[in-house]
């Protein structure tokens, strides 16, 4: 069992209550997208404090998607499909891991809230998509430009 980076970096020691939970999942082999957060009093993840060096033991894996189950491949199936199975391996298991909420409703309004709760971006994916790794015209992620990593990165990049 190991905690890969998209870059290919073996992150399971700086993760490792993630890397237990992992392993303790009810399936012979798994491969779940998703990404790992430290989350601020209010139960918000804060990007900045995913960024310290060490162990992180407050580190949470948020789940987003279920590639390979058992040695099946997953990523010919739907989104929602997949999502479904993730929910049913997820069920009970634990803190370390969480799925990632979706929400059905008009994409408008889940950004208007979700900048209203701090959040850094929604992803919006259509229903019926297929896994495909990077970019995709059925997969759209909105910023919420008011969010501190945001306004960060755009400082970064006006070299400001």
């Amino acid at each position: 069992m190991q905690l890969i980076t998209r870059a290919g970096n073996d992150f399971s020691r700086r993760f490792s209550f993630i890397a237990m939970a992992v392993k303790s999942l009810p399936v012979r082999s798994c491969l779940i997208d998703g990404e790992a957060i430290v989350c601020n009093e209010n139960g918000l993840a804060v990007f900045e404090l995913i960024r310290r060096h060490g162990t992180i033991a407050s580190a949470l894996h948020c789940a987003f998607d279920l590639l390979e189950l058992d040695g099946e491949d997953l990523r010919r199936q739907p989104i929602e499909k997949r999502k479904a199975s993730l929910a049913k391996l997820l069920k009970g298991s634990h803190l370390s891991i969480v799925l990632n909420e979706h929400f059905e409703e008009d994409g408008a309004i889940v950004f208007r809230e979700a900048c209203k709760l701090g959040c850094e971006s929604i992803v919006s994916k259509r229903l019926g998509s297929l896994y495909r790794s990077g970019r995709s015209v059925h997969w759209v992620k909105v910023k919420n430009p008011k969010a501190p990593a945001v306004k960060r990165e755009a400082q970064e990049n006006w070299g400001h």
